[in-house]
């Protein structure tokens, strides 16, 4: 790897300053904002950087963000199995969202499950002209022709259905009475809103306005809790549920990682929402909160030091059964986490990690890395609001480099002065990175790997993060320019 090294006395103020010095000074002031260095309060408080965020991106700078599309049906509804999720426009968002988040599921591909499939209503200029709403109606005949067990169909509307003015509103009210199952119009139009961020309140919005109206909150048991803001990506669920259940207490619904029409509507029963992805499912559990009384609370499954503090803060909403079950849970797994950290911790001490991601992953994965004595010197996130960098604080160490839906330039200048071991960001800067010479994992769907959640994930992000790091084809990555005549 090559690099301009920073001097030792180089601070976190003064690496964001250098690299402002490229703006014009109207894009530096305003690019200052969104970057900043998390620093502990005089009495030895908890860090804390707020940097600006949950705002446009500058016109003509390259983001890494999505669009609202990209957050209702890439992440909210999309891995809702025994629905057909219809992608209304043109054919590219479609393909573009086409199987791209591995959100694994159980059924049968094209009976009673189509997370794989893609359905789209492949707009064409007639349709631009003319209206789409006579277009969308026989789809939907379409679908309940071939796939009959199917026990919803969204409508996830991209750009020109905005733009044309199609109501699709209507269409959906018509055909839920002809077909006699929820038909649910989601105004996710990419340009709406800032980031995928606004597609995940649409989204949750919906589900509030079309399924949860036949909610049945009757019933249940006292053990009963919901995850809420896991999409199965790589098995994650899967993982966290058996922890989940393994601690004495049942699941009733993962929203929405192998999820179904019916377990959505059996969600109020429960006695807890456990919230894992914060930024795209908050709005519905607050709003079952007010509807049905159901708490909710943060939980964090990456890394053993987090998994057995969230097993103990889980379990102190229920009796002492569950409480001793939680500590068995830990023990249980003691040695197999033992075991993972003796084998990859020497060979991943003090290697440095940056990460740039979305949802829960720049704060929740810190302690996961520090587990394998890594340490992660800047992180930051491409849609964060200001209430996810309030929680970051609690994760970072003084010092850490905090930015908010950072260019294309930025990151590479960071890469090149920050000199990390390890970069975990997503599929847009992963050849880019790479081709600096740089380690990389793609934290958004994991490398084609997983899980990464709860102890079984443990070994697996180890594993992982060991073959990136120490793999011996960093060292032969060399620009041609570069090499010796």
């Amino acid at each position: 790897m090559t690099y301009d090294a920073p001097p030792e006395s180089m601070t976190g103020e003064d690496l964001i300053a250098e690299v402002l010095q490229a703006y014009p000074e109207k894009a530096a002031k305003r690019r200052n904002k969104h970057m900043g260095v998390a620093r502990a309060p005089e009495d030895g408080g908890t860090p804390q950087c707020v940097p600006r965020s949950n705002k446009r991106s500058i016109p003509g700078v390259m983001t890494a963000r999505g669009c609202a599309y990209a957050g209702s049906k890439g992440v909210v509804w999309g891995p809702v199995k025994d629905a057909v999720h219809l992608s209304h426009g043109p054919v590219g968002c479609g393909h573009y969202s086409w199987s791209q988040r591995r959100n694994y599921y159980t059924g049968t591909t094209g009976i009673d499950s189509f997370v794989a499939m893609q359905f789209t209503s492949d707009f064409q200029e007639n349709d631009i002209v003319f209206g789409g709403d006579k277009k969308l109606d026989r789809i939907i005949d379409e679908v309940e022709t071939l796939f009959p067990l199917n026990k919803a169909v969204t409508v996830q509307s991209e750009c020109p259905i905005g733009l044309i003015g199609d109501d699709i509103n209507a269409v959906a009210r018509r055909k839920m009475k002809e077909i006699h199952k929820p038909v649910v119009p989601v105004q996710c139009e990419g340009f709406r809103g800032v980031s995928q961020s606004l597609g995940h309140h649409i989204a949750n919005d919906t589900i509030r306005d079309w399924i949860l109206p036949e909610a049945d909150a009757e019933g249940g048991t006292d053990y009963d809790v919901n995850i809420i803001g896991d999409y199965n990506i790589g098995g994650d669920g899967w993982a966290s549920r058996r922890l989940l259940e393994e601690m004495g207490l049942r699941v009733v619904a993962m929203w929405t990682g192998d999820c179904t029409i019916s377990e959505i509507r059996h969600t109020p029963k429960v006695k807890l929402n456990l919230v894992h992805c914060y930024r795209s499912m908050n709005y519905i559990c607050e709003y079952m909160e007010e509807t049905w009384g159901v708490p909710w609370m943060e939980f964090n499954f990456f890394g053993p030091t987090q998994i057995a503090q969230s097993l103990r803060a889980i379990a102190k909403n229920f009796d002492a059964t569950i409480q001793a079950n939680a500590e068995k849970v830990i023990a249980n797994h003691h040695a197999m986490v033992e075991q993972v950290i003796a084998k990859y911790r020497p060979r991943l001490e003090g290697k440095r990690v940056m990460l740039y991601v979305g949802g829960l992953r720049p704060r929740h994965m810190v302690n996961a890395y520090a587990d394998l004595g890594m340490e992660v010197v800047a992180t930051g996130y491409e849609f964060g609001h200001q209430d996810d960098y309030e929680r970051t604080g609690k994760y970072v160490k003084d010092g850490t480099l905090i930015y908010d839906d950072i260019t294309g330039y930025e990151m590479e200048a960071f890469i090149r002065r920050l000199r990390p071991d390890l970069v975990g960001s997503g599929i847009k800067e992963k050849y880019a990175i790479q081709k600096m010479g740089v380690p990389m994992r793609q934290m958004h769907s994991w490398d084609y790997s997983g899980p990464y959640h709860g102890y079984d994930g443990f070994p697996v992000f180890a594993r992982d993060m060991d073959i990136a790091v120490n793999s011996p084809v960093q060292g032969l990555i060399q620009a041609p320019w570069k090499q010796a005549a």
